[in-house]
């Protein structure tokens, strides 16, 4: 049976049927769309709470109503690990939560992650009845997957995904972010024993050293990270796959597969003067001290620059969480500076949103072209140079174009560049036959996601260069798939430039 075949055959389930013949969708569509409870902006932009409060069981049950649980659930497409959300928001309508959380669990390995982190305005949101054809706001899907996980939690009743009986085959995942832990998960299910390397002191990758706490809070994570456990997947910290151990040392070890979701960890810069000045940093040192070292703390070990005129480079999430971290340790004056409009920003509306109301400024269509420091060699000003607008360039976005003459100083003393990231080197560096892109990101076959190495595939960052958690753990459950597949004998080992 395929997977519509199934969804139909879910979607004709007597309660199904007896919760859609309720209310009529003529009613259903005149609903309004509940909103997010938040923290208040004075309150949150000294402090770590998280900002969304989350729904209520009650405006829970009231937005799930607004589901008219398609015939064809388009919502399902625009979903990279292909969550039954039908299922899963009509069992939130009719009471159902624990079972709302299972179904999520089918598909999603961190469904309280995802609720809260991943752009459903982009994806599941995007493709839903309600914004394709009704122009009017789609079902709060997000926020509904973050109840019904959040409910599971907070209740204790956790449930653990069944797993297959062991097939006695190793497994090692490389790198314990969102596309490892995804596929670490899909595995654990099928029956492999799977073990997940990360080379850092903490479990979840990029969802701990990347993400505050006031957006996704650590302990929310590692209750997703105990399912695992408990579904069979062993966790090494403090392990550097290509340092500390080989690929040849892990096979000689037993593993016969493996999945390298190592992430794009490696920071970049402008190629700008003065960016060896102090108190010029990348993003992922400033919220990696933070995030994953507490230098937010007053007893910690670890030093970090609390600086009063902070100005973070770029428009991105990470930049966001940066900026919005920056007001947390104190700065009277936190800045993003970016060289396009504010409607090219690639962040998500609603962080964009919670930066503007914990009071960041926003300096829009201005770029740094120079730091300048004092005799110490510390930062203390930028040259700034307005934009304009231009043509689309290759992005479809349009060029940024310097305006001549437009050159200011702007007073800082605490500069964090948040203008992307390059993959991790070390897997390729010891693997000379992985092949990579001139970006430094992993060939893989678009399909199954092998890289020219047998046995070996990849996700996440390493392959895409940067991108969403949700998108990362689409790759891992494909990878799975394949993985499982080429393990079951149902398609022949193959590898990129050996097929």
């Amino acid at each position: 049976m395929d997977k519509k075949d199934i969804l139909k055959q879910e979607r004709d389930a007597a309660w199904r049927k007896e919760i859609r013949g309720k209310i009529k969708n003529k009613e259903r569509t005149g609903f309004e769309r509940v909103s997010m409870p938040e923290e208040a902006p004075l309150v949150r932009r000294r402090s770590y709470v998280e900002v969304n409060k989350g729904l209520t069981s009650e405006a829970a049950m009231l937005e799930a109503r607004r589901c008219l649980d398609c015939a064809n659930p388009t919502c399902i497409q625009g979903c990279p690990v292909e969550i039954n959300i039908p299922k899963f928001v009509k069992n939130i309508e009719r009471g159902e939560f624990l079972e709302a959380a299972k179904v999520l669990k089918e598909t999603s390995s961190l469904p309280a992650v995802c609720g809260r982190v991943c752009p459903q305005e982009k994806q599941c949101e995007a493709s839903c009845f309600y914004t394709l054809k009704l122009a009017k706001p789609p079902v709060a899907i997000g926020y509904l997957e973050r109840f019904a996980a959040d409910y599971e939690r907070e209740t204790g009743n956790v449930s653990v995904p069944e797993t297959q009986p062991s097939k006695n085959i190793k497994i090692a995942c490389i790198g314990s972010g969102p596309a490892g832990l995804s596929f670490a998960g899909d595995m654990a299910k099928r029956g492999y024993d799977v073990t997940v390397f990360e080379a850092l002191h903490e479990i979840g990758g990029v969802l701990k050293y990347g993400i505050p706490e006031f957006r996704l809070p650590n302990n929310v994570v590692d209750v997703e990270i105990d399912s695992l456990k408990k579904m069979g997947v062993t966790f090494e910290t403090n392990f550097i796959v290509g340092k500390t151990a080989t690929v040849d040392d892990l096979k000689e070890e037993g593993f016969k597969g493996f999945f390298v979701g190592s992430g794009a960890g490696l920071p970049r810069f402008m190629g700008i003067p003065g960016e060896n000045l102090v108190g010029v940093l990348s993003s992922n040192e400033y919220l990696t001290r933070v995030n994953l070292m507490e230098a937010n703390k007053e007893e910690t070990d670890t030093p970090i620059l609390k600086g009063k005129k902070v100005a973070v480079i770029g428009g991105g999430n990470t930049a966001m969480d940066s900026v919005r971290t920056a007001l947390r340790l104190g700065a009277e004056k936190a800045m993003i500076i970016y060289r396009r409009s504010e409607e090219e920003m690639p962040a998500r509306v609603e962080e964009i949103k919670h930066a503007k109301e914990e009071g960041v400024e926003f300096l829009n269509l201005q770029n740094p072209i120079e730091y300048v420091g004092d005799a110490k060699g510390y930062v203390r000003q930028i040259r700034v140079q307005k934009m304009e607008l231009g043509e689309p360039d290759a992005s479809g976005r349009r060029r940024p174009i310097p305006v001549q003459g437009s050159e200011y100083l702007l007073d800082v003393d605490t500069v964090v560049v948040s203008v992307g990231v390059s993959p991790n080197p070390l897997i390729p560096q010891s693997l000379p036959d992985l092949k990579t892109t001139d970006w430094s990101t992993l060939v893989v076959d678009e399909e199954s996601l092998h890289t020219s190495v047998s046995h070996m595939y990849a996700g996440g960052d390493i392959v895409r260069g940067g991108a969403t958690v949700i998108l990362a753990m689409g790759d891992g459950r494909k990878a799975a798939e394949a993985m499982d597949k080429e393990f079951s004998g149902m398609v022949e080992s193959t590898s990129l430039g050996k097929a």
